[in-house]
């Protein structure tokens, strides 16, 4: 029950409902929103709220959602039921356009998880239930689609192949339409050659024909039959005889196409008649797609939420706004005015908030944004509210705000807010919330105030729920003495002396009277006198509970602060975790990968000396020799296989400790060949100079190939290399004592080794370095706000901040461009996709942001 016939009006409710109707784009849509009422039933409404979230989450990720067919074409549909009826082309193109656009919203409102998210095993779910349900039993009609666009073309004519006949009339009529237009203007060359009409003469159309516009003293000149006449009387148009019949002839054409277009146009509508209630549903689904839509952009203007809605009584609202305030309040636009939130509680033990405080002070309109917000939900309507607020039904709202005389019924101010509270009370139960503003008041003080505090008794008897404004002490001290009732304050800055436009819950507030008599500028000794009359013990109750507000609203903020300064802590030793966790990582994915390296290079050293051993014993060298090299394997197994080292100098360290007993290792066995020079063969050493032979060991100068000349020819030599035979110049060999061996897998072997080491190096970080990089971690932020940047400004931002992730291993990180219109998405994105640093970039999740946050993986 909604209570009185005008509550809609007192509240405001009618405003948004103009402001819904003229957000919706078709007229089946304006119908619907127009006719939106008051529910008390929660699944209607939490089924209502869903739809719009869900439809606000789809048009946030979703850029294609179709927003150009809604139309209503119920009364053709409705036509075309009678048989021999038909649509006209323009109705027929409608139809194809609205059917396109339904056959989109459907694919987008029954998609399913498993499109989504392909590596998921349980059975896939619909990604939005609501609008699910809502197209549930609604056809798609893509044969009738096709049927039409079989005989209409892009811009909704008739093609001239819808049929065979079109098709031959059409052509019979370019041709005659091609045969009067090349007679008439031979006609008007020789009409203008003999000045019978001014050159810049062109013919135009009269009743369907063809004619000439000739000056009325001129007309006998050019025989044929007179059309009509100017309005002024000095033009007359003529049809030249020689035209006349085929004139005639493209009329009998046009007659003859237009039966064959209604011929066509018949079939197409026997075609689409058997689904004429299919149709119909399609044009109820897209009305109510388009109200949800229109909820949607409602919602946006009012920075709108959709809360979940209880099966029971409660007002749980964190930062309520009234939204018409709010867009007066932005018209006004001089920055003085600004809408404050309010915190609004109702629950089972305070159920019943009395609000007081100076006048102009904010009570009435916390009043009326209770009332017009529950309205709205129960209306199915997102409300501006916090995401963290409660919400629940009441199957009973009644106001009496504003004044109700009448002189017809004999009804003054007083009277009328009687009647209201007899209605109340007889209509009043648990499921009730009522609204009473300035309760009370009207009449004398003192029995207003009793006849009040008597029937906010019985209102609380019966388990009524509801808010009243007041400046009546005595309806203050009832809520202390009366469980289930609590006082609210609206707050007055005494320093400032002005509203504050907020609500304090728990005590009640002060009418300033006397600060505001003293602020307008009445005499002090009014001021005094008024005090005196009133008594000391009220100047001081006033007084202490206004230092009671005062106290309050500063430990209040106090309270916030340190809350605030709670989050900041917590917030920042997160991120220290965080950045000590990354540390810990990376730290071991450089310990991990010196250890694979250092496993490597002692691979390829035991391959070495196992070789360099080999060799020895094939030279039949001392068994000494062979146990001390040996000793040095093992020696450099155990310093590669020893615990890994627990930070980047210990690294460095035993690397260059590694180093200088591959040196000294190097050095020993260079001393050994010195000493044997017949164990590995003869070393690549130049024999004494003499006359070259056949049989001789070789190699050219600068090189370390060694070969045997196998004969001699002049100054040539013929040499063989390995299995390949060459001729050179004897001056370009030298001799050597004979073949070396293995030089060349030493050679390469020493490389291998050097260059491992130097990549151990480069893993070995330095002090420096790493105290750089650690003072860069503490001070980043892995999410980078860049909205309101201009494009080059944020592009610049971006790219430090992406330098920076990538310089201290940052796995991921988000930008926050906002949506708008996408531009500044888009160039950033351009941007990323252009460094090689970056694997993957693509939309946050929805709940965390959705196309208004990019996550970069680097």
């Amino acid at each position: 029950m909604i209570y009185p016939k005008n509550f809609e009006t007192k509240i405001g409710f009618d405003e948004i409902r103009k402001q819904l109707t003229g957000l919706c784009l078709s007229q089946l849509g304006q119908e619907k929103a127009s006719s939106i009422s008051f529910s008390t039933q929660v699944e209607d409404i939490n089924e209502n709220l869903e739809q719009v979230r869900e439809l606000r989450q789809l048009l946030e990720i979703e850029d294609q959602f179709p927003l150009d067919g809604f139309l209503d074409l119920r009364s053709a549909i409705q036509r075309i039921r009678i048989q021999n009826t038909h649509l006209e082309e323009e109705e027929l193109f409608a139809l194809e356009k609205m059917l396109k656009t339904e056959s989109q919203i459907l694919k987008f409102v029954r998609v399913r998880q498993e499109e989504k998210i392909q590596d998921q095993d349980h059975e896939a779910e619909t990604l939005y239930p609501a609008l699910y349900e809502l197209a549930d039993g609604v056809a798609d009609f893509p044969k009738t689609i096709q049927r039409i666009q079989q005989i209409l073309d892009e811009n909704g004519h008739l093609r001239d192949n819808a049929s065979p006949e079109l098709q031959t009339i059409r052509s019979s009529l370019k041709r005659a339409r091609g045969s009067i237009t090349k007679t008439l203007y031979g006609i008007l060359k020789s009409a203008q050659k003999e000045g019978v009409v001014d050159k810049d003469t062109a013919p135009t159309m009269r009743d369907g024909s063809l004619v000439i516009p000739v000056a009325p003293n001129l007309k006998r000149r050019i025989r044929g039959i007179v059309h009509d006449e100017s309005a002024t009387g000095k033009t007359v148009f003529i049809e030249p005889e020689e035209v006349v019949d085929a004139n005639n002839k493209v009329r009998e054409l046009e007659g003859k196409e237009r039966q064959e277009e209604i011929r066509i146009l018949k079939e197409v509508a026997k075609f689409i008649r058997p689904y004429a209630r299919e149709l119909l549903d399609a044009c109820r689904f897209m009305g109510d797609i388009d109200l949800i839509y229109a909820k949607v952009a409602l919602g946006k203007s009012m920075q709108a939420n959709e809360p979940t809605v209880e099966d029971r009584p409660a007002i749980d609202w964190v930062q309520a706004r009234h939204p018409l305030l709010k867009k007066s309040l932005e018209k006004k636009g001089d920055g003085t005015h600004r809408l404050i939130p309010l915190d609004i509680t109702l629950k089972k033990d305070a159920r019943i908030l009395i609000i007081s405080g100076p006048n102009a002070g904010g009570k009435s309109v916390c009043l009326k944004t209770v009332g017009l917000l529950q309205y709205m939900l129960q209306c199915g309507l997102p409300v501006p509210i916090a995401e963290n607020s409660h919400a629940g039904i009441f199957h009973d709202i009644m106001i009496d705000i504003g004044d109700e005389q009448s002189l017809e019924n004999d009804l003054s101010t007083y009277s009328s807010h009687l009647l209201h509270m007899k209605n109340m009370m007889k209509q009043a139960n648990s499921q009730t919330l009522f609204l009473i503003d300035e309760f009370g008041s009207g009449t004398e003080p003192r029995i207003g105030g009793a006849i009040a505090e008597c029937v906010l008794n019985r209102l609380l008897e019966k388990g009524a729920w509801g808010v009243i404004t007041t400046h009546y002490s005595n309806l203050k001290h009832f809520a202390d003495s009366h469980q289930d009732v609590v006082n609210g304050a609206m707050l007055y800055d005494r320093h400032q002396m002005q509203p504050l436009f907020q609500l304090a819950i728990g005590q009640p507030g002060s009418s300033f009277a006397i600060d505001i008599a003293r602020k307008i500028g009445l005499p002090e000794e009014v001021i005094k006198n008024a005090s005196e009359i009133v008594g000391n013990d009220y100047i001081q109750s006033d007084k202490y509970l206004q230092d009671i507000v005062r106290d309050k609203r500063y430990w209040e903020s106090k309270r916030q602060q340190i809350h605030q300064r709670e989050k900041e802590i917590e917030k920042m030793a997160a991120q220290y975790e965080e950045g000590l966790q990354n540390v810990e990582e990376q730290r071991r994915d450089i310990l991990n990968k010196a250890k694979e390296e250092a496993k490597s290079l002692l691979a390829d050293s035991n391959k070495r000396i196992e070789n360099a051993i080999k060799t020895i014993r094939e030279s039949q060298a001392q068994k000494d020799i062979t146990k001390k090299a040996r000793q040095d394997l093992a020696d450099f197994k155990q310093d590669i296989e020893a615990k890994p080292a627990t930070d980047e100098n210990e690294i460095a360290r035993k690397i260059e400790k590694i180093k200088r007993r591959r040196e000294r290792r190097e050095k020993r066995k260079t001393e050994k060949v010195q000493g044997q020079p017949n164990a590995q063969g003869a070393k690549a050493s130049t024999a004494s100079p003499h006359e070259l032979a056949a049989g001789d060991y070789v190699r050219m100068k600068g090189m370390s190939q060694v070969g045997r000349i196998e004969s001699l020819s002049g100054k040539s030599a013929r040499v063989i290399f390995g299995e390949i035979h060459t001729s050179i110049n004897k001056d370009k060999l030298e001799q050597v004592s004979g073949p070396v061996k293995a030089t060349s897998s030493e050679s390469e072997s020493t490389s291998k080794q050097n260059a491992i080491v130097d990549r151990l190096r480069s893993a070995a970080i330095s002090k420096t370095t790493q105290d750089t990089i650690d003072a860069h971690r503490s001070q980043f932020r892995q999410d980078l706000d860049v909205r309101g940047m201009r494009g080059d400004e944020a592009l610049q931002t971006v790219q430090r901040f992406i330098d920076d992730a990538i310089l201290m291993n940052i796995p991921r990180v988000r930008i926050l461009h906002g949506k708008g219109n996408g531009i500044l998405r888009n160039l950033i994105r351009e941007y990323l996709s252009s460094l090689p640093n970056v694997t993957h970039f693509a939309d946050e999740q929805v709940q965390f942001g959705g196309a208004g946050i990019t996550v970069v993986d680097l």
